[in-house]
């Protein structure tokens, strides 16, 4: 009876805190994202660890590379100058050193392999993580566009129908623009009417009249002797016209 109870309470806790993380899902993604950097710290702090072994493998392979070398130096100099006790005794060394050696550089060539499979291991873990979280970014983003979509449709659904039941403030208010509008257009065809355009026209004339004295005065004074005005084009091409159909006139006559 208490496990059904517990199961129960288990039950009533999940969906709570499910219905939480639904309605709060960018506070989801954000403790995941925290979890992620935990994740990549405690990872690195490992991986720290296992490159202070690789330089501590590289260190001694080091140090037993040139004591190596010496003790082949000295072992030849006895073996020279005939102490040949004290130069089996160095050889002895030496083949013990040389095996020690050539252990470490293994042990150091395994550590650097494994350092560089984890280091890869690690970018693409990371790598997979982010995508899935910036995939999940964006489609929380896209969740709201489409959620505010929804909100405005659903309001412009309800507006409908409230405009639809509020026809006559709508119908007068639209009478009310277009009569204003009309009085405008009509105030606004007076005062188009009440502009002389004669004198308009006689201000222009003189204005161009002036400008013309104007440059046969510059023209004369310069001595630059002036061109007649030439006539417009559309008149010369009515002139065309006219004489080539005068001209083609007997040619099809006959």
């Amino acid at each position: 009876m208490f496990k059904r109870i517990g199961n129960l309470i288990k039950g009533f806790f999940g969906l709570f805190i499910g219905g939480i993380e639904k309605n709060n899902p960018e506070a989801l993604l954000e403790v995941e994202k925290e979890n992620l950097r935990k994740q990549i710290s405690e990872f690195n702090k490992g991986l720290a660890t296992h490159a202070a072994l690789v330089e501590k493998l590289f260190s001694q392979a080091k140090r037993l590379d040139k004591e190596e070398t010496e003790l082949r130096a000295k072992t030849a100099a006895n073996l020279k100058a005939g102490n040949r006790k004290l130069a089996g005794e160095l050889a002895l060394k030496l083949q013990a050193t040389d095996k020690e050696h050539d252990e470490v550089l293994e042990q150091l060539e395994s550590a650097e392999t494994r350092y560089k499979e984890l280091v890869k291991a690690r970018d693409v873990s990371v790598k997979t993580a982010k995508k899935k979280i910036e995939d999940l970014s964006r489609n929380i983003d896209e969740m709201k566009v489409q959620k505010a979509m929804a909100e405005l449709n659903e309001m412009a659904s309800g507006m409908i129908t409230e405009i639809g039941g509020s026809g006559d403030t709508l119908n007068r208010l639209e009478e009310m623009v277009e009569d204003e509008r009309n009085k405008a257009a009509g105030r606004a065809r007076v005062a188009k009417d009440s502009v002389n355009m004669e004198d308009i026209n006689m201000q222009q004339a003189e204005e161009e009249a002036l400008a013309e004295m104007a440059l046969a005065d510059f023209a004369a004074a310069e001595g630059i002797e002036l061109a007649a005005e030439e006539k417009p084009a559309t008149e010369e091409g009515e002139k065309k016209s006219d004489t080539t159909q005068g001209s083609m006139g007997p040619g099809v006559s006959e």
